[in-house]
């Protein structure tokens, strides 16, 4: 999703599901009862202000929606309840079936594509890695109607001003004739396209590739291309320079994660860091910064400009990461591996979308209502994954979707797996200490508390249930 000169761009990650740790916040707020009168209102004060002129009153008008979207609003200030860790967010973004889709759109479009490095001196690879985690290759536009969702928030809640002048600019898209505007549509925060760009980015950025007198970045994907391509450009792209590369880290180095702190390819070869395999850092950067997206025990990447190029387009690390690993994998054609060379520090990796698929279909037919079978793993799906665990004991009732949970739901497993390592130890409301179930198999039914003891070899639980609804076992011999 482009976000052009918004200073809150944290505030709209989660459109995307841009977030990093594993920890839970609130719930999806209520929709907020939005007064049409009021709306109204706000909308005949725009029409005269400074923001709209330019466009004329049959556009402002023949497009000015006749009730506001709560919607958006919702969503607006929604904190998602389940966040993710990088290796979670990667594995959606990068998997086989995305790289496999890249490599038919590259060899498709090789053509434009030439064309397009011709002119702006983009590779292939990085515009179609920015298509792809974008809309999945034109397959992911969205659906909500750009005018309701735009004119909605520059006149509720937050952010107001800078609405106003995106609602402004899409109304100006239309009466310019460069999109239909039936095809005005998109993410909830007004982002649009093959390559999701806001309005305020379309008008300064986009460009008519095809010659046919149009800007169309929804049904035209060399407009949309070199659309993207011109926007790396303008934003410092550096024409024959890699993003960076995957890099290994000398025994006990140790080193902040700071991409901004720019040093020469010299610099770190003197520090003894070498390519993920091994291999010497090659002189094909005029300077790197160190990204350490999981720390010093994960994966390490040397970063240049054309990174923070990534970056731009939308403001979180993990998201210019994705574009980058998924341009590499494209140009080298090759969807065996979509793992760095170095693991994840985790001991339950992430899922892959067909993975997510398969979990969601177990749930459905273990009666779970998550509506359909989509790949996302939305609130829904999570919140459908922790009533299981918590059903079935399995500690901790987290509702992930990692794949420690794929093997459990599709294979029929019941046993808890152990914690995963940075797990603090945890207790109940009463401080009590919640051991995890190693040997028993709960039952499949719910429970409810208090239940008698169970025995495991020397060792006695008692299920209960905490105030939170959560089902845990308590570890009663002992004396605890």
């Amino acid at each position: 999703m482009r976000l052009t000169h918004f200073s809150t761009l944290s505030l709209l990650a989660a459109a995307i599901g841009l977030s990093f740790a594993s920890t839970a916040g609130a719930a999806r707020p209520p929709a907020p009862d939005l007064s049409n009168s009021e709306f109204q209102q706000c909308l005949d004060r725009l029409q005269s202000s400074s923001k709209f002129r330019g466009v004329d009153s049959y556009t402002f008008n023949t497009y000015r929606p006749s009730q506001p979207d709560p919607s958006v609003i919702q969503s607006l200030n929604y904190q998602p309840e389940f966040q993710k860790d990088v290796w979670d967010y990667l594995s959606v973004l990068v998997d086989k079936e995305r790289v496999e889709d890249g490599i038919r759109a590259k060899r498709q479009w090789g053509d434009t594509l030439r064309q397009i490095e011709s002119r702006y001196g983009v590779k292939p690879e990085h515009v179609l890695g920015v298509w792809g985690v974008e809309s999945n290759f034109g397959q992911t536009l969205g659906k909500k109607p750009l005018f309701e969702s735009l004119a909605t928030l520059s006149c509720f809640d937050r952010r107001q001003s800078y609405f106003q002048g995106e609602f402004a600019n899409a109304l100006k898209i239309v009466q310019r004739g460069d999109i239909a505007p039936s095809d005005m549509t998109g993410s909830w925060a007004g982002a649009f396209g093959q390559t999701q760009f806001m309005p305020s980015t379309f008008l300064e950025l986009a460009v008519d590739f095809d010659g046919d007198g149009r800007r169309d970045l929804v049904n035209s994907v060399p407009d949309a291309l070199a659309s993207t391509a011109n926007f790396l450009d303008n934003r410092g792209y550096r024409t024959g320079e890699p993003w960076g590369y995957e890099v290994k880290l000398p025994d006990g180095y140790w080193a902040a994660s700071n991409r901004k702190d720019k040093k020469s390819m010299s610099h770190w070869r003197n520090q003894g860091l070498t390519l993920a395999n091994g291999s010497p850092l090659p002189y094909d950067l005029s300077s790197a910064g160190l990204l350490l997206p999981a720390g010093k025990d994960g994966p390490a990447f040397l970063v240049g400009k054309n990174f923070d190029t990534f970056y731009s387009y939308n403001a979180s690390e993990n998201y210019a990461l994705a574009i980058a690993h998924l341009s590499d994998l494209i140009a080298k054609e090759d969807s065996s591996k979509t793992d760095f060379i170095t693991a994840w520090p985790t001991d339950d990796p992430g899922i892959s979308r067909q993975q997510a698929k398969d979990i969601q279909q177990a749930l459905l037919n273990a009666g779970y209502d998550i509506g359909g079978v989509d790949g996302i793993i939305g609130d829904n799906t999570r919140t459908a994954i922790q009533q299981y665990q918590t059903s079935r004991g399995i500690f901790p009732a987290d509702g992930r979707a990692g794949q420690r949970f794929y093997s459990q739901i599709t294979q029929g497993q019941t046993q808890t797996p152990s914690a995963r390592p940075s797990m603090p130890v945890p207790t109940d409301r009463m401080g009590q200490l919640i051991e995890h179930q190693t040997t028993i198999t709960p039952s499949t039914s719910s429970y409810s508390a208090p239940s008698q003891p169970t025995t495991s070899g020397n060792t006695r639980y008692r299920r209960i249930i905490g105030s939170d609804g959560v089902t845990r076992l308590v570890r009663v011999d002992e004396g605890s």
